[in-house]
């Protein structure tokens, strides 16, 4: 099956921190494209060095953790790890739910089964690596997380786990998840952030395809979509006549009829009934890659198909293409940090305590911000008071840019966790500033710099997974 047909809604599914984000991999913001997550590379300050993105958290879907585990049994064995029954239909039933809930066709049991082991397989690989690399993540962090869970979903905290006792699912159990997620992106920025170089000409490139319209990362499309179902293990016959059914679908949009009723009486897709096929304006890396090929190029009004996917034949319509162009003014940041590095002599725990107890002097008005960060910050701004100046959007890691765009001028924010140890941020003015060429070409070589990240994960983690013991288990008899 087409690993990106229904890996969004996997991703989203796990309770994962990947985000934002199956063609990422777990290396973008859920809900943020390549082209919103662009920036300058050549400031002084360490927070400028692009690390795989911090993706969003989403709950896990209700009531899907609560089956018995009384016929569990081991399925598959990764590196002397089980993987058991109970964890893949668990996953399983919530990566269904969350499936439903987009309104996306699902996809065969058995095959979303097999994909969902195979990210179990490839989860417990990289959890593995990152123990015996020594990489730990604190609970501070790990309470940063659940803080950050708890804001998406507009809810406290106390809020978010009477949510998740309802669905099953216990306070331990979940902080476990959004550890491992930590330890594993914290492995994937070490591991996959050295592999990736971007080139004057892999620049030049970005821009003639971004002139010729045909980016997929700077593309939004709507699509309208007939989905003609196909049964797993369908005959010959059965085969044909679906494709006959969809071949008939195709000829009537061709022919001038609306497309809408058309949807309706054909397709086996939710959108067909409840929005006459519509699957809405969303960045081209949000749809199954199938359907960006099949369109690609075509102008809107253009129709495709039938093609055929695993879950079976599409017919579909190009409503509308937005291609988004490098911008040309932005809302520009100025702020000054204090930075603790973390290890073995000072953990985030403990770092976080220095700067909140930093942060109630200054605004007490017992001490200066920027005396403060001369005096303790471990940055390379620290001579200048932990000045890092004017900044475009996307210039910093993406954890310190989220809490940075959430304050306003004046403010200081609660001490904040990233790759380089443990930040105290003040927000001192924010304007809207006309980029030059040079920052606008800066702001491409990094939407291309994201571009090569989902690559080097891809890569790095097929060759993880190969190195890997793995034993399937037959269930018992």
């Amino acid at each position: 099956m087409n690993h990106r047909v229904f890996a969004l809604a996997l991703t989203a599914a796990l309770a994962s921190l990947v985000a934002q984000g199956a063609a990422a991999q777990g290396l973008r913001p859920s809900g943020t494209s390549s082209s919103g997550k662009t920036g300058l590379s050549s400031a002084p300050s360490s927070l400028n060095a692009r690390p795989a993105a911090v993706p969003s958290i989403t709950l896990p879907a209700p009531s899907t953790s609560t089956a018995p585990r009384s016929a569990d049994f081991i399925v598959a064995v990764v590196n002397s790890e089980p993987v058991t029954n109970y964890e893949v239909r668990s996953r399983l039933a919530r990566a269904e739910a969350q499936i439903a809930k987009q309104g996306g066709a699902m996809p065969p049991r058995d095959a979303l089964a097999r994909e969902v082991l195979e990210r179990i397989i490839l989860e417990k690989v990289q959890l593995q690596q990152a123990r015996e690399s020594g990489i730990k993540v604190d609970d501070y962090a790990v309470s940063q997380a659940e803080q950050g869970v708890a804001r998406q979903n507009d809810m406290t905290v106390d809020e978010l786990y009477a949510r998740l006792a309802r669905d099953g699912m216990s306070k331990d159990r979940f902080r476990e998840e959004l550890r491992n997620q930590l330890l594993q992106q914290r492995l994937r920025e070490r591991e996959v952030e050295a592999r990736v170089k971007v080139s004057d000409l892999d620049v030049d490139q970005f821009l003639r395809e971004e002139q010729k319209g045909t980016d997929v990362a700077a593309m939004e499309i709507n699509l309208g979509h007939v989905l003609v179902l196909v049964p797993e293990n369908a005959t010959p016959t059965q085969v044909a006549e679906r494709q006959a059914r969809a071949q008939r679908a195709a000829d009537k949009v061709r022919a001038g009829e609306d497309f809408a009723a058309v949807a309706r009486e054909f397709s086996d897709a939710p959108e067909g009934q409840r929005a006459g096929g519509l699957l809405g304006l969303r960045p081209a890396d949000r749809y199954p890659e199938l359907f960006v090929n099949s369109t690609l190029g075509l102008p809107v009004g253009s129709i495709v198909g039938p093609v055929r996917s695993p879950a079976g034949f599409h017919v579909l319509k190009v409503v509308e293409r937005v291609t988004a162009g490098m911008p040309t003014t932005v809302v520009q940041n100025h702020a000054r940090h204090i930075l603790l590095r973390t290890g073995p002599q000072l953990s985030e725990a403990a770092a976080a305590a220095r700067l909140a107890d930093y942060r109630r002097r200054v605004l007490a008005g017992q001490a200066d911000f920027a005396a403060l960060a001369r005096e303790h910050s471990q940055d390379g701004s620290s001579k200048e008071g932990g000045d890092l100046g004017w900044a475009n959007p996307g210039r910093y890691v993406p954890e310190f840019e989220q809490a940075l765009d959430a304050l306003k001028p004046g403010d200081i924010s609660e001490p904040l966790v990233s790759r380089f140890g443990v930040h105290l941020i003040q927000l001192l003015e924010r304007r809207e500033a006309k980029l030059t060429q040079r920052e606008q070409r800066d702001m491409a070589r990094n939407v291309v710099r994201e571009k090569k990240l989902d690559e080097a994960y891809a890569t790095w983690a097929q060759e993880l997974r190969g190195r890997a013991y793995v034993e399937y288990r037959e269930p018992p008899q």
